[in-house]
Protein backbone atom coordinates (compact mmCIF):
# COMPACT_ATOMS: atom_id res chain seq x y z
CA UNK A 1 0.00 0.00 0.00
CA UNK A 2 1.37 3.62 -1.02
CA UNK A 3 0.53 6.60 0.85
CA UNK A 4 -0.09 9.90 -0.94
CA UNK A 5 0.53 13.79 0.19
CA UNK A 6 -1.21 16.74 -1.62
CA UNK A 7 -0.10 20.15 -2.34
CA UNK A 8 -1.10 22.74 0.51
CA UNK A 9 -3.49 24.72 -1.05
CA UNK A 10 -5.93 24.55 1.50
CA UNK A 11 -4.86 24.71 5.15
CA UNK A 12 -6.26 20.72 5.79
CA UNK A 13 -4.23 19.22 2.56
CA UNK A 14 -1.24 20.35 4.06
CA UNK A 15 -1.54 17.70 6.54
CA UNK A 16 -3.50 15.01 4.83
CA UNK A 17 -1.91 11.93 3.79
CA UNK A 18 -4.14 9.54 2.62
CA UNK A 19 -3.81 5.53 1.02
CA UNK A 20 -3.19 5.20 -2.61
CA UNK A 21 -5.61 1.85 -2.77
CA UNK A 22 -3.28 0.67 -5.55
CA UNK A 23 -3.68 -2.71 -3.87
CA UNK A 24 -7.42 -2.91 -4.22
CA UNK A 25 -8.95 -4.82 -6.86
CA UNK A 26 -12.85 -5.03 -6.19
CA UNK A 27 -14.79 -1.88 -6.07
CA UNK A 28 -17.89 -3.41 -4.53
CA UNK A 29 -18.32 -5.64 -1.91
CA UNK A 30 -19.64 -9.27 -2.63
CA UNK A 31 -23.35 -8.89 -2.38
CA UNK A 32 -24.02 -12.08 -0.83
CA UNK A 33 -20.79 -11.92 1.98
CA UNK A 34 -22.60 -8.24 3.41
CA UNK A 35 -24.95 -7.52 5.95
CA UNK A 36 -26.45 -4.08 7.15
CA UNK A 37 -25.33 -2.70 9.81
CA UNK A 38 -27.17 -0.34 11.78
CA UNK A 39 -25.72 2.61 13.69
CA UNK A 40 -26.50 2.88 17.19
CA UNK A 41 -24.54 6.18 17.85
CA UNK A 42 -23.33 4.72 20.79
CA UNK A 43 -26.82 4.00 22.32
CA UNK A 44 -27.77 1.55 24.62
CA UNK A 45 -31.26 -0.80 23.98
CA UNK A 46 -32.85 1.98 26.73
CA UNK A 47 -31.41 4.78 24.51
CA UNK A 48 -28.93 6.14 27.04
CA UNK A 49 -25.19 6.77 25.73
CA UNK A 50 -22.82 3.99 26.49
CA UNK A 51 -20.10 4.65 24.09
CA UNK A 52 -19.38 8.92 24.26
CA UNK A 53 -18.35 10.66 21.24
CA UNK A 54 -20.32 8.27 18.46
CA UNK A 55 -22.74 9.37 15.92
CA UNK A 56 -23.44 10.50 12.09
CA UNK A 57 -20.79 8.95 9.69
CA UNK A 58 -20.92 7.23 6.22
CA UNK A 59 -23.54 4.31 5.86
CA UNK A 60 -21.33 0.90 5.88
CA UNK A 61 -22.23 -2.40 5.26
CA UNK A 62 -20.51 -5.08 7.48
CA UNK A 63 -18.65 -7.67 5.30
CA UNK A 64 -18.71 -11.46 6.65
CA UNK A 65 -15.22 -12.20 7.47
CA UNK A 66 -14.39 -16.37 7.97
CA UNK A 67 -12.33 -15.81 11.10
CA UNK A 68 -12.67 -19.74 12.12
CA UNK A 69 -11.19 -20.64 8.84
CA UNK A 70 -13.52 -24.42 9.25
CA UNK A 71 -13.09 -25.25 5.48
CA UNK A 72 -9.87 -27.81 6.13
CA UNK A 73 -8.23 -29.47 2.77
CA UNK A 74 -10.20 -27.46 0.47
CA UNK A 75 -8.15 -25.10 -1.94
CA UNK A 76 -9.31 -21.44 -2.18
CA UNK A 77 -8.26 -18.86 -5.02
CA UNK A 78 -7.72 -15.38 -4.24
CA UNK A 79 -10.01 -13.81 -6.26
CA UNK A 80 -10.12 -9.98 -5.35
CA UNK A 81 -8.51 -8.04 -2.58
CA UNK A 82 -11.21 -5.42 -1.33
CA UNK A 83 -11.19 -2.12 0.89
CA UNK A 84 -13.41 -2.68 4.15
CA UNK A 85 -14.59 -0.06 6.22
CA UNK A 86 -15.02 -1.74 9.14
CA UNK A 87 -11.55 -2.53 9.85
CA UNK A 88 -7.91 -1.03 9.21
CA UNK A 89 -7.23 -4.20 6.93
CA UNK A 90 -7.43 -5.38 3.87
CA UNK A 91 -9.87 -8.34 2.79
CA UNK A 92 -9.31 -11.44 0.60
CA UNK A 93 -11.94 -12.53 -1.50
CA UNK A 94 -11.77 -16.00 -1.48
CA UNK A 95 -13.63 -18.17 -4.21
CA UNK A 96 -13.25 -22.17 -2.89
CA UNK A 97 -13.08 -25.22 -5.42
CA UNK A 98 -16.09 -26.12 -4.50
CA UNK A 99 -17.82 -23.10 -5.23
CA UNK A 100 -17.94 -21.31 -1.98
CA UNK A 101 -17.10 -17.74 -1.48
CA UNK A 102 -15.64 -16.55 2.01
CA UNK A 103 -14.01 -13.69 3.28
CA UNK A 104 -10.33 -13.76 4.95
CA UNK A 105 -7.92 -10.70 6.11
CA UNK A 106 -5.61 -10.11 3.28
CA UNK A 107 -2.14 -11.01 4.83
CA UNK A 108 1.28 -8.84 3.22
CA UNK A 109 1.77 -10.60 -0.24
CA UNK A 110 -0.99 -11.90 -0.87
CA UNK A 111 -1.73 -11.90 -4.51
CA UNK A 112 -4.63 -12.16 -6.82
CA UNK A 113 -4.60 -15.50 -8.27
CA UNK A 114 -2.86 -17.29 -5.35
CA UNK A 115 -4.16 -20.09 -3.80
CA UNK A 116 -4.61 -20.92 -0.49
CA UNK A 117 -5.75 -23.67 2.07
CA UNK A 118 -6.35 -24.42 5.83
CA UNK A 119 -6.17 -27.17 8.33
CA UNK A 120 -3.20 -29.50 9.46
CA UNK A 121 -2.10 -30.78 6.03
CA UNK A 122 -1.78 -27.26 4.75
CA UNK A 123 1.86 -25.77 3.29
CA UNK A 124 3.00 -23.08 6.35
CA UNK A 125 2.39 -20.28 3.15
CA UNK A 126 1.36 -16.67 3.66
CA UNK A 127 -2.48 -16.88 3.65
CA UNK A 128 -2.98 -20.31 5.04
CA UNK A 129 -4.08 -21.28 8.49
CA UNK A 130 -2.61 -24.34 10.36
CA UNK A 131 -2.77 -25.34 14.04
CA UNK A 132 -0.18 -24.03 16.26
CA UNK A 133 1.06 -27.23 16.62
CA UNK A 134 2.22 -27.96 12.72
CA UNK A 135 3.61 -24.42 11.99
CA UNK A 136 6.92 -24.52 11.96
CA UNK A 137 8.86 -22.27 14.98
CA UNK A 138 10.37 -18.49 14.60
CA UNK A 139 7.34 -17.91 11.67
CA UNK A 140 5.32 -14.83 11.59
CA UNK A 141 1.54 -15.21 12.45
CA UNK A 142 -1.51 -13.50 12.52
CA UNK A 143 -4.94 -14.04 13.12
CA UNK A 144 -5.03 -16.31 15.84
CA UNK A 145 -7.42 -18.54 18.15
CA UNK A 146 -7.73 -18.08 22.09
CA UNK A 147 -10.31 -21.15 22.27
CA UNK A 148 -9.51 -23.54 19.35
CA UNK A 149 -12.81 -23.67 16.67
CA UNK A 150 -14.08 -20.39 18.42
CA UNK A 151 -12.19 -18.17 15.63
CA UNK A 152 -9.44 -16.03 15.43
CA UNK A 153 -9.71 -13.25 18.31
CA UNK A 154 -6.15 -11.40 18.63
CA UNK A 155 -3.53 -10.51 16.20
CA UNK A 156 -6.09 -8.65 13.59
CA UNK A 157 -5.45 -5.34 13.02
CA UNK A 158 -3.41 -3.78 9.95
CA UNK A 159 0.66 -4.13 10.29
CA UNK A 160 0.01 -6.78 13.55
CA UNK A 161 2.54 -10.08 13.41
CA UNK A 162 2.86 -12.20 16.41
CA UNK A 163 5.59 -15.14 16.36
CA UNK A 164 6.15 -18.56 17.58
CA UNK A 165 8.39 -19.13 20.09
CA UNK A 166 7.85 -22.47 21.75
CA UNK A 167 5.79 -26.09 21.98
CA UNK A 168 5.62 -27.93 25.11
CA UNK A 169 2.85 -30.16 27.12
CA UNK A 170 0.14 -28.65 24.74
CA UNK A 171 0.73 -25.14 24.67
CA UNK A 172 2.75 -22.74 22.04
CA UNK A 173 4.36 -19.33 23.38
CA UNK A 174 3.39 -16.91 20.96
CA UNK A 175 4.97 -13.35 21.01
CA UNK A 176 2.85 -10.81 21.07
CA UNK A 177 2.79 -7.53 18.79
CA UNK A 178 2.96 -5.62 22.60
CA UNK A 179 5.82 -7.98 23.53
CA UNK A 180 4.08 -9.85 25.55
CA UNK A 181 4.49 -13.57 25.37
CA UNK A 182 1.64 -15.88 25.85
CA UNK A 183 0.49 -19.62 25.85
CA UNK A 184 -1.64 -20.82 23.04
CA UNK A 185 -3.36 -24.47 22.80
CA UNK A 186 -1.79 -26.35 20.05
CA UNK A 187 -4.84 -26.87 18.32
CA UNK A 188 -5.67 -23.32 17.87
CA UNK A 189 -5.39 -22.34 14.38
CA UNK A 190 -3.45 -19.03 13.29
CA UNK A 191 -2.79 -17.70 9.51
CA UNK A 192 0.81 -17.54 8.03
CA UNK A 193 2.17 -14.01 7.46
CA UNK A 194 1.88 -10.24 8.75
CA UNK A 195 -1.55 -8.30 8.73
CA UNK A 196 -1.26 -6.60 5.47
CA UNK A 197 -1.94 -2.62 4.86
CA UNK A 198 1.34 -1.68 6.63
CA UNK A 199 1.41 1.75 6.26
CA UNK A 200 -2.04 2.42 7.86
CA UNK A 201 -0.26 4.39 11.02
CA UNK A 202 1.38 6.71 8.62
CA UNK A 203 -2.72 8.08 7.85
CA UNK A 204 -3.44 11.66 8.86
CA UNK A 205 -7.00 12.42 8.19
CA UNK A 206 -6.32 15.92 7.73
CA UNK A 207 -9.50 17.82 9.19
CA UNK A 208 -12.08 17.37 11.70
CA UNK A 209 -14.91 16.72 8.87
CA UNK A 210 -13.11 13.38 7.58
CA UNK A 211 -13.06 12.17 11.56
CA UNK A 212 -17.12 12.82 11.37
CA UNK A 213 -17.15 11.00 8.28
CA UNK A 214 -15.83 7.83 10.29
CA UNK A 215 -18.76 8.06 13.05
CA UNK A 216 -16.35 10.22 15.57
CA UNK A 217 -17.76 13.40 17.24
CA UNK A 218 -16.21 15.70 18.92
CA UNK A 219 -14.31 14.92 22.12
CA UNK A 220 -14.41 18.18 24.29
CA UNK A 221 -11.65 18.22 27.11
CA UNK A 222 -12.37 17.95 31.15
CA UNK A 223 -10.73 20.95 32.06
CA UNK A 224 -12.31 23.41 29.53
CA UNK A 225 -16.16 22.43 31.30
CA UNK A 226 -17.57 23.91 34.19
CA UNK A 227 -17.23 22.54 37.59
CA UNK A 228 -20.91 20.55 37.13
CA UNK A 229 -20.51 18.65 34.10
CA UNK A 230 -16.59 17.50 34.68
CA UNK A 231 -14.11 16.51 38.13
CA UNK A 232 -12.23 18.61 35.98
CA UNK A 233 -13.53 21.64 35.06
CA UNK A 234 -13.92 25.31 36.99
CA UNK A 235 -11.25 27.53 37.89
CA UNK A 236 -10.21 30.92 37.45
CA UNK A 237 -8.55 31.28 33.91
CA UNK A 238 -6.69 28.19 32.65
CA UNK A 239 -6.25 25.69 34.94
CA UNK A 240 -4.87 22.14 34.33
CA UNK A 241 -7.25 20.47 36.87
CA UNK A 242 -4.92 20.35 39.66
CA UNK A 243 -5.30 16.53 40.70
CA UNK A 244 -4.99 13.48 38.53
CA UNK A 245 -6.78 12.99 35.26
CA UNK A 246 -10.05 11.41 35.82
CA UNK A 247 -13.36 10.84 33.88
CA UNK A 248 -16.67 12.45 34.43
CA UNK A 249 -17.66 9.71 36.71
CA UNK A 250 -14.33 10.07 38.52
CA UNK A 251 -12.09 7.05 37.60
CA UNK A 252 -8.20 7.25 37.11
CA UNK A 253 -7.54 7.50 33.32
CA UNK A 254 -3.98 7.68 32.84
CA UNK A 255 -1.74 4.85 33.69
CA UNK A 256 -4.08 2.84 36.72
CA UNK A 257 -3.53 -0.86 35.46
CA UNK A 258 -7.68 -2.38 35.37
CA UNK A 259 -6.81 -5.91 34.56
CA UNK A 260 -8.36 -7.96 37.12
CA UNK A 261 -5.04 -9.73 39.32
CA UNK A 262 -6.83 -12.80 39.67
CA UNK A 263 -8.50 -13.23 36.40
CA UNK A 264 -7.93 -16.52 35.36
CA UNK A 265 -6.22 -16.25 32.20
CA UNK A 266 -3.46 -14.88 33.79
CA UNK A 267 -1.81 -17.88 34.24
CA UNK A 268 -1.43 -18.47 30.32
CA UNK A 269 0.62 -15.45 30.72
CA UNK A 270 4.54 -16.39 30.08
CA UNK A 271 5.39 -12.60 30.26
CA UNK A 272 4.11 -9.03 30.06
CA UNK A 273 4.59 -6.70 27.56
CA UNK A 274 7.10 -3.81 28.33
Amino acid sequence: MGLKTYRPTTPSLRHTTLPTFEEITKDKPERSLTVARKSNAGRNSAGRISIRHRGGGHRRKLRIVDFKRDKHGIPAKVAAIEYDPNRSARIALLYYRDGEKRYILAPLGLMVGQTVMSGADAEPAVGNALPLAKIPLGLPIHNIELVAGRGAQVVRSAGQVAQLMAREAGHANVKLPSGEVRMFSVDCLATIGQVGNLENDSISLGKAGRKRWLGIRPTVRGVAMNPVDHPMGGGEGRTSGGGHPVSPWGQLTKGKKTRHKRKTSGKFIVSRRK
